[in-house]
């Protein structure tokens, strides 16, 4: 395969990639403006007035954390592309201002992009999975902490006052979907006798939600599809063959997608998520579901392809397939 056509492959000419200057200024306005933006978000979730700059300092904790994981998860990335002589950009971060009515978490995440040659199946394992487990050994140890130190239901009433004059905490409108790794730490950590908040409740916790918002980060770029993290790692180690599994994934999503239309119509199904239909459209139309060829019939190593099944096991536990639930 020409080079030409494997750098079309990924959206770039081999011009464009050495051309490529980086511009300092721009990495960190963005870095600045996605602190500024997560921070707002922080003190939203708090119920606190996010348009108060007096109560900018409320939102930090959140702002941190989760700036924390994004900036593992990407470098991760990066570290791997230079150990491996890539040439690499530094990571743009990507702000999301608040927006009444609107739910989100003060960003739309963090890219970086590869300008060199991918030369080898090993290379693209190597550079696809750093940043899922650097992003992941974060988001566990940022829930591990929130659960040891998970603060009484006094922490609730305080945001809540009403929920003191009440018999039960009621149900809210917005609901965090359950995962098997926060069903297992909440178990093993948590205790029993600890007050555990519903998951209607739980985006006022800035280390739950962190530790959350990480896990379903995580799980959706380890989906073996086209040039998500997981795209790359089932490539890496299956070949041509991984379009099976992107079928299988791609039908799976899209099937879940259409279960979540069912409740705005007042079905109850229980599971489901119109947000996945949404993916699905990118994936197809977007990121595109096929891996560009990779010029290398070597196969992975014995370690590498356990250290990619383990990246699956990281996606089963941390895959919500109803990750957000909003009742109206």
């Amino acid at each position: 395969m020409r080079a030409e056509d494997y750098y079309r492959g990924y959206g770039q000419s081999p011009l464009i990639r050495q051309q490529y200057k980086p511009k300092y200024w721009l990495h960190i306005l963005l870095f600045l403006s996605t602190f500024f933006t997560t921070t707002v978000a922080g003190v939203a979730w708090l119920n606190i007035d996010p348009f108060n700059l007096e109560n900018f300092h409320y939102g930090l904790t959140y702002s941190i954390l989760l700036l924390a994981f994004l900036t593992f998860h990407e470098f991760g990335h990066y570290f791997a592309a230079k150990y491996h002589n890539l040439k690499v950009t530094l990571p743009f971060y990507i702000p999301f201002p608040l927006m009444p009515g609107l739910i989100h978490f003060g960003t739309l995440g963090a890219v970086i992009r590869i300008r060199s040659l991918i030369p080898n199946k090993k290379v693209l394992f190597d550079v696809g999975i750093a940043g899922p487990i650097a992003g992941f050994v974060v988001a566990f140890g940022v829930l591990v902490y929130g659960m040891i130190n998970l603060p009484g239901i006094e922490y609730l009433y305080e945001i809540h006052p009403e929920y003191r004059e009440m018999a039960e905490i009621p149900e809210g409108n917005l609901i965090f979907g359950q995962t098997l790794m926060l069903l297992l730490m909440k178990n093993l950590l948590a205790g029993p006798d600890a007050f555990f908040p519903p998951m209607s409740e739980i985006y006022h916790y800035p280390y739950l939600t962190v530790g959350w918002f990480g896990m379903l980060v995580t799980a959706i770029n380890l989906l073996p599809v086209g040039q998500l993290d997981g795209g790359h790692i089932s490539y890496a180690m299956f070949g041509e063959r991984h379009i099976y599994l992107v079928r299988g994934v791609f039908g799976a999503l899209f099937t879940i997608g259409i279960l979540g239309i069912f409740p705005i119509f007042g079905i109850p199904v229980p599971i489901g998520w119109v947000g996945w239909l949404l993916w699905a459209a990118i994936l197809f139309f977007l990121i595109k579901l096929k891996h560009p060829p990779v010029p290398d019939p070597t196969p992975l190593d014995p370690v590498r392809m356990r250290i990619g099944w383990s990246a699956y096991l990281m996606l089963i536990l941390c895959f919500s397939p109803t990750p957000i639930m909003i009742q109206f």
